[in-house]
């Protein structure tokens, strides 16, 4: 008795946590060859049938390319997407490509997930990414990306950064130009750790508080929409 009642809060759990994915939401699908080569793309919700399937659009042919010749039965992808109405809040599960459908349109069914998990942009997720920056540091501006992101801090390239003198604790202000809605976003950070590496400096950097709306922001792109 008391097994089938877990099974149950179980499944209610899982149930509920999907179902606050609406049909015709903005997705991020995950997926990685056997060979290891990643791909994330942008698709939309379109629904699922309970302990069955989940079903979402097949990502756009102009944008996935040469890596639709990988998605088969048994590709694993991780699915995510924003929730309408919770700001700050994300939905996201791991599942296996079961098949692709052409009719009424192409369509990609997914294993029904084992578990659905509901994350929070504003605690500790962090989000790999590809974001272009401009990094001002004394005074001068360097062209620099950011390739992972959380509501507290982030990983900062500096391109062609390797004379830099960079001190912990300084100052630094970056200012993403372009991205996806965004335009002119600027968030003031400081330095935590630095490391030389191969074309650049790669800084360690924690978000002033007075920048955690913008951060916010920022999050919410790079979930739905791949750096």
């Amino acid at each position: 008795m008391p097994d089938n009642s877990t099974r149950m809060e179980t499944e209610g759990r899982l149930n509920n946590n999907l179902a606050l994915l609406h049909p015709g939401s903005v997705v991020t699908l995950d997926m990685t060859t056997p060979a290891g080569q990643r791909g994330k793309f942008r698709s939309t919700f379109i629904g699922y049938l309970k302990k069955n399937y989940v079903l979402v659009q097949y990502p756009d042919s102009s944008k996935i390319g040469s890596f639709a010749k990988y998605i088969a039965p048994g590709m694993g992808v991780t699915v995510r997407g924003l929730i309408e109405g919770h700001e700050g809040a994300v939905v996201a599960f791991v599942s296996n490509v079961k098949q692709s459908i052409q009719i009424p349109s192409r369509i990609l069914v997914l294993e029904f997930p084992r578990e659905v998990s509901l994350q929070n942009l504003r605690a500790s997720m962090r989000i790999e990414t590809h974001i272009k920056a401009k990094t001002k540091i004394k005074d001068e501006y360097w062209s620099s990306v950011i390739s992972d992101i959380s509501v507290s801090g982030c990983k900062l390239m500096i391109n062609n950064g390797e004379k830099l003198t960079l001190n912990d604790d300084k100052p630094v202000e970056i200012i993403i130009e372009d991205f996806q809605s965004l335009k002119n976003l600027k968030l003031e950070a400081e330095i935590c750790n630095s490391k030389i590496q191969t074309g650049g400096v790669m800084l360690g950097v924690k978000f002033s508080e007075s920048c955690k709306t913008e951060v916010t922001k920022l999050l919410q792109e790079a979930v739905i929409i791949p750096g």
